[in-house]
């Protein structure tokens, strides 16, 4: 998942924090809003497809290895592997916030 793409759904939940409590919102917070960027579903779509395309390198490795391929290292197949496994578990943490910020939202008192 893309930094930015993170950064971006985490200032777009504070923004409508700030708005929700009746705060003033951060100056730099909104400056940084105001930047071009892509919609959140575009950055999300990205970071997922980055997710399965590192699962997919990963798998194609450990395949690559496991029938004997001399090119493929065993350190470049963990590495590819431990990779893998970071990217999925922070997709599954970002949306487990996103999923608890929208349960938050939709309990809210209007």
């Amino acid at each position: 998942m893309s930094v930015s793409g993170i950064q971006a759904a985490l200032q777009q939940m504070q923004t409508l924090q700030t708005q929700a409590t009746g705060q003033k919102p951060n100056v730099a917070a909104a400056a940084q809003l105001e930047k071009p960027q892509g919609s959140f579903a575009t950055e999300l779509k990205a970071s997922i497809n980055r997710i399965n395309e590192l699962q997919q390198n990963s798998a194609a490795k450990t395949q690559a290895f496991q029938l004997g391929d001399p090119s493929v290292q065993l350190n470049d197949v963990m590495v590819d592997a431990q990779k893998a496994s970071l990217a999925f578990e922070m997709g599954v943490q970002v949306r487990n916030r996103l999923v608890n910020a929208y349960k938050e939202v939709m309990n809210m008192n209007v």
